[in-house]
This record gives C-alpha cells, sequence and structure tokens, in this order.
C-alpha cells in the first residue's frame, strides 16, 4: 500500500500518538556509537529529564529496550521470586496481563478485581492485602482498555501497611497527567514512550526506589530475564558504562527530544491541556446523546471509553472514520468490545481540532448510518473551550 502524498493519520486511539516533527527529525540524526561520549552525555541527559517529568530523585530511572510491556515484565522478573506472594488490582486488560505475568515467573498470585470500566475498591484491596499479605502490591494507573484513572493514594498506604512494595503502571498516564512517584512514595513504576510522551513505541520509562532497589539487591536467585536484569542494565546507564547491549540509539535522541518539548510546555500546563481537551470531547458527546463508560471522577483524561450508541455498527463506524477522515481510534477490548469506543487524547494528539474534527466526523456517520443524534456537538466543545 502507498503511502506516499497521503497526510499523515490522526492518531486518536489508545497510542500510538502522533508525534511533532521534531521527535521526528531526531531520530533521523546520524548514529553514534552506543558508548560514544556523546551519546552517553545524552543517556544521562535523557534521565534526568525522565525524572522531571516522572517526579522522582531516584537514581536508577531509565528508558528499558522495550515497549511498555517490557517495562511491566522488567518490573515483576526484578521484584518476585519464585513463591513471592503478589497482589494484582485487576479492572481491565492490563491488570490481567500483571497477573499472567506473576504466574509465568513462578510468583504465588493473588488478585482483587473490580468491573471493567469501574476503579478499584480501597477497602477491598485492604481486605486481600491483609488476607495474602504479597511482598508486591501491583495496579494500573490509567487502565487503557477501560479509561479508569485509578486514585493512587489510598492504595499507598495499604502496601505500606502491609509491608509491601507498591509498583505502578503509568503507561499510559505519563506525560498527561500527575506522576506522582516520589510525592506518591511509588516504589517502582513504568511507563511507554508511544502514548502521552508522543514518541514512536520503542522504550519503556522505569523507576526503582530504594526499597524496590534493596529488594532487588537482597535476591536470592537471579533474575530470569537476562535483557530485563535490571543489576546489569543500570550499570550500562550508570556511572560505570558496563556493556550490557546496544541501546536503541535513534530511539534515545526520539525520547530525549520528546521530553525536552514536555518540560518545555510544562508539566501543569500540559495536564491541564489534556484536562480541556477531554472535557471538551465529553461535552461535544454528551450533546449528541452519546454516553460515556467511566463515572466523571474517575475518567482519565487522555483515554475516553465512549459507549457506542444503539444501532451503531462498531466496526463500519472506525472503517469510515479511517477511510474518509484519515482519523483512528480504538475498539473495546474484553467485555467491552463492541460496546465500548477508546478515543485518545494523547500528548501532540490532544488538540482542540481533533476534538472538533471528531465530532464533526462521527456525527456525519452516525446520522448516515440512521443513528438518532442530536444537534450541537461543536457548539458544545466550544462553549467548554470558551469558559476556559
Amino acid at each position: 500500500m502507498r503511502t506516499e502524498g497521503k497526510p499523515a493519520r490522526i492518531l486518536m486511539g489508545p497510542g500510538p500518538s502522533n508525534c511533532d516533527p521534531s521527535v521526528l527529525e531526531a531520530m533521523s540524526r546520524p548514529l553514534l556509537g552506543h558508548l560514544d561520549p556523546e551519546f552517553l552525555a545524552i543517556m544521562d541527559e535523557t534521565q534526568e529529564l525522565l525524572r522531571r517529568v516522572m517526579k522522582t530523585q531516584n537514581r536508577l530511572t531509565l528508558p528499558v529496550s522495550g515497549t511498555g510491556s517490557a517495562g511491566m515484565e522488567a518490573c515483576f522478573v526484578n521484584l518476585v521470586e519464585p513463591g513471592d506472594r503478589v497482589l494484582v488490582c485487576v479492572n481491565g486488560v492490563f491488570g490481567t496481563r500483571m497477573a499472567d505475568i506473576v504466574e509465568r515467573i513462578g510468583g504465588k498470585l493473588f488478585t482483587v478485581e473490580a468491573e471493567w470500566g469501574r476503579p478499584l475498591d480501597p477497602m477491598a484491596v485492604e481486605a486481600a492485602a491483609r488476607a495474602c499479605m504479597p511482598k508486591v502490591l501491583a495496579v494500573v494507573h490509567a487502565e487503557t482498555s477501560t479509561g479508569v484513572l485509578q486514585p493512587i493514594e489510598p492504595l499507598v498506604s495499604i502496601a505500606r501497611e502491609v509491608g509491601a512494595l507498591f509498583l505502578v503502571d503509568v503507561v499510559t498516564s505519563l506525560g498527561g497527567c500527575s506522576v506522582e512517584t516520589d510525592g506518591w512514595q511509588v516504589d517502582a513504576a513504568y511507563g511507554g514512550t508511544q502514548k502521552c510522551l508522543s514518541c514512536p513505541p520503542g522504550l519503556a520509562p522505569l523507576s526503582f526506589g530504594p526499597r524496590a532497589l534493596s529488594a532487588l539487591e537482597a535476591r536470592k536467585t537471579k533474575v530470569q530475564s537476562w535483557y530485563l536484569d535490571m543489576m546489569m542494565v543500570r550499570k550500562y546507564w550508570g556511572t560505570e558504562r558496563t556493556y550490557h547491549h546496544t541501546a536503541p540509539i535513534s530511539m534515545v535522541y526520539a525520547l530525549n527530544q520528546a521530553l525536552k518539548l514536555v518540560i518545555g510546555e510544562g508539566l501543569d500546563a500540559r495536564f491541564k491541556r489534556h484536562r480541556l481537551n477531554h472535557k471538551a470531547l465529553v461535552a461535544g458527546l454528551e450533546a449528541m446523546g452519546i454516553s460515556m463508560l467511566v463515572e466523571p471522577q474517575y475518567r482519565a483524561p487522555m483515554l475516553n471509553a465512549v459507549l457506542i450508541p444503539e444501532g451503531a455498527d462498531d466496526r463500519k463506524v472506525r472503517r469510515a472514520l479511517l477511510k474518509d477522515y484519515n482519523i483512528e481510534i480504538g475498539g473495546g477490548l474484553g467485555p467491552l468490545a463492541g460496546r465500548t469506543w477508546r478515543v485518545g487524547l494523547m500528548g501532540s494528539s490532544s488538540r482542540p481540532e481533533n476534538v472538533t474534527l471528531l465530532l464533526i466526523a462521527l456525527e456525519q456517520i452516525l446520522r448516515a448510518e440512521g443513528i438518532p443524534i442530536r444537534p450541537g456537538a461543536t457548539a458544545a466543545a466550544e462553549a467548554v473551550y470558551a469558559a476556559q
């Protein structure tokens, strides 16, 4: 399929998001050796930028070579040994994936669950934690499959009460809303580059705090994965510069530039932009008579789970958006397949013009399909913007 001359897709799905041209330009820079002093300086700068975005002073903060799922696996294989008890909070696909990894590496899995589209109940988490006394308590901050933004602070205190390491998936939230790694006393966190950081997929920001690092250093067995063994990887990213693997040079260039854009915009301003575009989108959808899956106070501003109107054909609508408007949105997963659309407003894709275009496109497509849609979507969105 030829793509020359075609406009870039407007990526409004669950990721990847659109990249700023300067990020793509950074990837085209000439390669350096992975131990070249100039590249080592870029590595150091990238780590410091990551600390600022993740709001942490943790020395072990680096981008794992691999996508966000590699960051997930890196956290579990380094912190969990065979037989260790792990409590995983599950209310969507990525909590389920955490649980799968725990079993694969020989951990003793316990789960506490909530209905997809709802947050975890802290009382249920506390009861489960007291019953199993886990080494690790793991939760997804922004569940990409459902659009739920999980309140983190109530769960931190539970982890501390039972002496568990607190592990948080910030793949979708990082760069789109506040991630308070140190402020929340998170022991380990991992993210991804392709969502609100607006960098191509291929790296997974990871941060280990002092308690996680102590657990890693106290292991009785080798880390199951050689490639993801942070005892070795940190020596390459640290002052030792011990060769471990050939870093994805161009991806580090890209992440370095993407993080500079995040810092340049300002974290608070960036988070405000994501919230504003989310509110405008929701106002437009509700004006049409379309509802959201998640209750307002638990909605992730960067990932909007939209209930598909009765009678609308999920795939047909998404195909029309792609073919006629060059817009990508995502479908639902698991029990939400065919019931929801997942609309991403992430990083560079979180723009008023994208919100307006999507509302116009959806209204026209749904009307053409005979779905009863009320007028006034763009006016409702514009009213949100005008009120700011």
